[in-house]
């Protein structure tokens, strides 16, 4: 079984993060909601989620996939969180898949592993993507890592996760029940 980590931070972008989870799972992917904080968490939106565990407890395990959800006060506290740049960077190394989406690629670029890469976000954190090349792309892969714009986009975005971590015949038979456009 595929296994994907979505680090959550107070301010999260409830759309970003919950489509991705959903999709994922639909997918068969077994889906770890961990909080950087412990209890709730409450996204940009003031919607509570319960994480499943704290990202305390996984940061040693490997995971196929790490998925960064945006908001700007969500992704603020992704960038303060020494956890979430180790495990980022681990997996970077190791070749594994990251995703990213909305203002969460500043993330990567804080981290320093999106130079020279070709890479989307929402227009209003482009400026700082220092290094990459940026696409007005809805959703980019670039080796292994995976960006988007924001909201509107994490249908597309939670699909090409499902096709880069199964394939495009597992992505199309969990679109014959959501019936998305990707």
């Amino acid at each position: 079984m595929k296994k994907v980590l979505i680090p959550l931070a107070p301010g999260f972008e409830e759309v970003e993060a919950l489509t991705c989870v959903d999709i994922l799972r639909r997918a068969g992917a077994e889906v770890t909601l961990a909080g950087t904080i412990e209890g709730e968490i409450i996204g940009r939106n003031l919607i509570k989620v319960l994480p499943d565990t704290l990202l305390e407890s996984v940061k040693t395990e490997n995971f196929d996939m790490i998925v960064l959800p945006g908001g700007a006060l969500g992704t603020e506290n992704l960038k303060k969180d020494d956890r979430v740049k180790n495990i980022i960077l681990e997996h970077y190394f190791a070749g594994r898949l990251i995703a990213a989406i909305c203002a969460a690629p500043t993330v990567l670029a804080k981290i320093g592993i999106i130079k020279g890469r070709t890479v989307t976000s929402h227009p209003s954190v482009r400026s700082e993507l220092t290094g990459a090349v940026i696409s007005d792309e809805r959703v980019v892969t670039n080796a292994n890592i995976i960006t988007s714009q924001g909201p509107g986009t994490a249908m597309e975005f939670a699909f090409t996760l499902v096709e880069a971590l199964f394939g495009s015949d597992k992505a199309a038979e969990v679109n014959k029940g959501v019936l998305a456009k990707y």
